[in-house]
This record gives structure tokens, sequence and C-alpha cells, in this order.
């Protein structure tokens, strides 16, 4: 992600190759309300992100790169549009979240391991050690 300079703002084409993101996606994600805030706009009506959009994004694609259900994410982002007052929620949210995420590693890590094993085994029998 490119640190942006204050005051300045990425179009959504910028937007979307800093972040990873398609063009597409970050339509998505500003229409079905999981952007913190409004994206501005210029007077042409073109999006401008800015700093705070690019973080948010940030945050975002690591909610839903582990897994994070939509409908998880939209209520998060409401929360921390609401302001403070409901950090209680945002945590419940969040450690029911992480304890998914632990859960998923686990499992892959056993998974890992038992292919572990079998590489393990063909290679002694391979001689390729």
């Amino acid at each position: 992600m490119t640190a942006l300079a204050p005051g300045t703002a990425l179009t959504i084409a910028e937007a979307a190759a800093s972040s990873g993101l398609t063009v597409h996606t970050l339509r998505y994600y500003e229409r079905d309300g999981l952007m913190l805030d409004a994206v501005e706009r210029a007077p042409s009506g073109h999006r401008r992100y800015t700093a705070r959009d690019l973080d948010w994004l940030v945050l975002l694609t690591r909610l839903r790169g582990t897994g994070m259900p939509i409908r998880e994410v939209r209520a998060y982002a409401d929360l921390v549009r609401a302001g403070q007052g409901n950090e209680a929620e945002r945590l419940r949210l969040l450690h029911a979240h992480r304890e998914r995420v632990r859960a998923e590693l686990a499992a892959v890590q056993e998974h890992l391991e038992a292919i572990e094993r079998k590489i393990d085994v063909y290679e002694g029998r391979t001689g390729n050690r």
C-alpha cells in the first residue's frame, strides 16, 4: 500500500493499484456499505480515495482475507462509523473472528504436518533426503 502525502487523494484506478483490489471490488465495497466513510468525489464526480480510505481498505482486505463474512465486516464497519461507546461490541466481533482464524491456522498446521510426514516417507523410499 502506497503512503499518501497529506491532502492528496487517488483515483479509483490508483486506489485499486495501490490496494491490490480491483476497481469492481472498490465499487462493491462502497455500494455495500463497507467503507468507513463515503468516498470523496471530485467536482467531476470521480471518486477520490484518501489516506484514511486506503488504511481502511487494508483492514477490510485483512478481515476478508482471513475469512470474515461480509455481513460481519459490515457490522464492524457500522460500529466504527457509529463512533465511540461500542468498543465492547467491536471487541466481541474481533475476538470471535480471531478464534475462527486460530482454529483454521491449527487445522492448516495439522494438514501441513501430514504432508511433511508423507514427504519424509517418499524421500526415505527414494533416497532423496
